[in-house]
Order: C-alpha cells, then structure tokens, then sequence
C-alpha cells in the first residue's frame, strides 16, 4: 500500500505563491540517501505538486522535487 501524504488546502496555497514557476532557489538540506545533492545547490522552480512538492530543475540536471516538511529549500530572486 502506498503512502499519501496530506497538506492543508491553505498551506499549499502559500507553497504555490511562494515558489512559482521560474523562481530561483538554493538547497538547504535534502533528506535523500540515493542522491547527491549538496547543500548550496541552486535549481530553478517548475511546479508545486498537489501534495506540496516543489519540483525543481537542479544545476546538477536532476528533476527532484523538494517535499514540504521534509526537506529545505530558500528563494534567491
């Protein structure tokens, strides 16, 4: 059985405004042991997912999404 996480309508609302499309951010931490993706790393926005994760085009060319409560992301633009 799969897991489903759930987030409040009002929360990704506020994801969806603080991270549109094309908005510049920089990795904090990423809680991912299959993936090499350091801190400082900076990707640009592609969407925020129904469950609150933001996908990001990474400067390294990977697509991860980062999950909201899980890992940290800042907005640099």
């Amino acid at each position: 059985m799969g897991f489903m996480m759930q987030i409040r309508p009002e929360v990704l609302k506020k994801l969806r405004e603080d991270y549109p499309p094309g908005a510049k951010v920089e990795l904090i931490e990423m809680c991912d042991p299959y993936r090499d993706m350091p801190a400082g790393m900076h990707g640009e926005v592609m969407f925020v997912d129904d469950a609150g994760g933001v996908h990001i085009a990474w400067a390294n060319g990977s697509t991860l999404a980062a999950i909201h409560g899980i890992d940290r992301i800042r907005r640099i633009d």
